[in-house]
C-alpha cells in the first residue's frame, strides 16, 4: 500500500503488507507431482530404452509418451488456474521478459509437450492405422508419412531427456526467489525435484512392467529405493539442523514438530512416501517379490502429494509482519 509521496521528486514510499493466506495451495502441489511423473518417465523410460530395449522397449515407446502427455497437460493446466490473470498467459509468449523463472519454464514446458506429443504421435502411429477407414484423410495421410519413424522417435527422445531436466528442476528457481521463505532454498530443492522425478518415474514404470524380467524390475527397484532415501535425508537434514540456518526456519519448522499442527501429515508423507518403500524394495530385492515391488511404488506415488504438500504450506504460515 502507499504511504506517503514526496512532490518534489514524485517518489513514492510503499509499505510490504502481507497477505494473511495461503497463495499456493493445492493446486501447486498438484501441479508440482503431475510435473515429477511427467519428466520422470521419460528419464527413466530413456534408461530402459538404453538397457534393456530387446526386452520392453515396444511397451516403454509406447507407455512413456502416453503417461508423460497426460501428465504434462495435467500440470499446465493447474498452472494456469493457479494465474490471477490466466487468459493473459499469452503475454509470456508475445512479450517475454527471459530474467523470469517463470517465462523461461513456460517456453520450455511447452516446447518439451511439444516434443512428448510428437512421440506420442508415433507411438500410436499403428494403433490409429489399424482403424484408419474411420479416420479423416488427413489424419491417415499424416500417419502415413515416412518422416513419423522410429528414427525420429529416437531423435525426440534425445532432445525429450535434455528438455526435462530443466523443466522438472525450474520450480525449485521460483520457490527460492519467494521473499522471506527461508526454508525453500534453491540448490536442495533443485536436487529434490529430480528425485522426485526419478521417484515417480521408476514406480509408474514399476505398475506398467509388473510381468517384465527380475533384472529390469530390480534396475527399477534400485532407482526407487535410492530416490526415496536420498530424498528422505535431505528431508530429515531440513528438520533436524534447519532452525540453525535461522529463526524464521525454526518457525517453520514449528509447524511439523511434535505439537504442530502438520506433524501427522509431514510424518505420514515421509513414512508412505520414502520410509515404507525403501523397506519394501530392500525384502522385495531379497525375495524377488513383484508384489512388494507394485505396492512400494504405488506408497511412493501417493506419498510424495503429501510429502510435497506440507513442504508447499508450512512456509506460506508464517506471518511475514
Amino acid at each position: 500500500m502507499v504511504e506517503h509521496t514526496v512532490a518534489a521528486t514524485n517518489a513514492i514510499v510503499t509499505l510490504d503488507v502481507p497477505i494473511p493466506q495461503v497463495i499456493w495451495g493445492w493446486m501447486i502441489t498438484l501441479n508440482m507431482w503431475a510435473k515429477s511423473i511427467g519428466t520422470g518417465v521419460i528419464f527413466v523410460g530413456a534408461y530402459l530404452l538404453a538397457r534393456y530395449s530387446k526386452e520392453v522397449g515396444k511397451d516403454v515407446k509406447f507407455w512413456m509418451p502416453v503417461i508423460s502427455f497426460v501428465f504434462l497437460n495435467i500440470f499446465l493446466l493447474f498452472t494456469l488456474l493457479d494465474l490471477h490473470q490466466p487468459f493473459r498467459m499469452w503475454h509470456i509468449f508475445a512479450h517475454p521478459h527471459w530474467t523470469s523463472a517463470i517465462t523461461v519454464g513456460a517456453w520450455l514446458a511447452t516446447l518439451f509437450t511439444g516434443v512428448v506429443f510428437l512421440m506420442l504421435i508415433i507411438a500410436l502411429k499403428e494403433p490409429l492405422l489399424k482403424h484408419k477407414r474411420k479416420l479423416p484423410k488427413f489424419l491417415v495421410a499424416i500417419l502415413e508419412s515416412k518422416w513419423l519413424n522410429d528414427e525420429l522417435y529416437n531423435k525426440l527422445l534425445k532432445a525429450a531427456v535434455v528438455l526435462a531436466i530443466p523443466v522438472t528442476m525450474y520450480t525449485a528457481t521460483i520457490m527460492g526467489e519467494a521473499t522471506a521463505r527461508e526454508l525453500w532454498q534453491t540448490p536442495t530443492e533443485l536436487i529434490q525435484m529430480l528425485l522426485a522425478a526419478l521417484l515417480t518415474g521408476s514406480a509408474v514404470f514399476l505398475i506398467i512392467g509388473y510381468k517384465w524380467s527380475y533384472e529390469v524390475k530390480r534396475d527399477l527397484a534400485i532407482i526407487l529405493g535410492a530416490s526415496a532415501f536420498l530424498s528422505f535425508v535431505i528431508y530429515m537434514g531440513e528438520y533436524y539442523f534447519g532452525h540453525m540456518k535461522a529463526e524464521e526456519v525454526e518457525a517453520i519448522l514449528a509447524y511439523v514438530k511434535d505439537s504442530g499442527p502438520y506433524h501427522v501429515m509431514f510424518w505420514a508423507g515421509q513414512w508412505i512416501a520414502f520410509i515404507i518403500p525403501m523397506v519394501l524394495v530392500y525384502l522385495s530385492l531379497k525375495s524377488r517379490s513383484s508384489s512388494l515391488l507394485l505396492l512400494a511404488s504405488v506408497s511412493a506415488i501417493v506419498g510424495l502429494y503429501i510429502t510435497k504438500h506440507v513442504w508447499l504450506i508450512i512456509p506460506q504460515l508464517l506471518p511475514l509482519s
